[in-house]
């Protein structure tokens, strides 16, 4: 079921759910607006010929509150709240669509986990003709949170819990 703005007002005030910062008008009839914070990644395509999910991906980092994306490019984002969800509640990342309007796609695979804390990584591409100029703390895309029948019974404790900028693939660390 997913959750209404009346709840989670509520769910904030108790502090079950949390963001940091947040500013009551990102909360939306049935979501939340996040921020695009000011960190980013770009894949260092000078440092490797190859993108291989065995082996540790190599990004340049980014530090600026304005960014632009060139046509047909790929980057990495971090919101500028950082969230805490419970271990009965998940969140689904959403593309505005205003911004998808201009070319812009966002994802964050989608999901995050129940039991998740820290700041979303996002994946930004531009599918435009042109570059796209951002700026951090725009709303960029938004959080569709829902309740699960039961408490996660292995909530989200994984190798991205509490980032707190950008964070690259660590498919390489993965055990199959």
């Amino acid at each position: 079921m997913i959750i209404s703005d009346v709840t989670l007002k509520e769910m904030i005030k108790s502090g079950e759910i949390s963001l940091t910062p947040l500013d009551e008008k990102q909360i939306q009839p049935a979501s939340i607006d996040v921020k695009l914070g000011n960190h980013f990644l770009k894949i260092d395509e000078n440092f490797m010929d190859v993108i291989s999910l065995d082996d540790e991906i190599h990004y340049k980092s980014i530090l600026a509150d304005e960014i632009v994306i060139p046509a047909h490019s790929f980057m990495l984002a971090t919101t500028q709240e950082y969230i805490k969800i419970p271990d009965n509640v998940t969140a689904f990342v959403e593309g505005r669509s205003s911004i998808g309007r201009i070319g812009l796609f966002i994802q964050n695979a989608g999901w995050v986990d129940p039991g998740f804390e820290g700041k979303i990584t996002l994946e930004l591409y531009n599918a435009n003709i042109l570059p796209i100029r951002l700026k951090a703390g725009k709303r960029i895309c938004q959080l569709v949170f829902a309740f699960m029948d039961k408490n996660a019974e292995n909530p989200y404790r994984g190798k991205y819990q509490g980032q707190n900028e950008a964070v690259g693939s660590k498919i390489f660390k993965d055990v199959d």
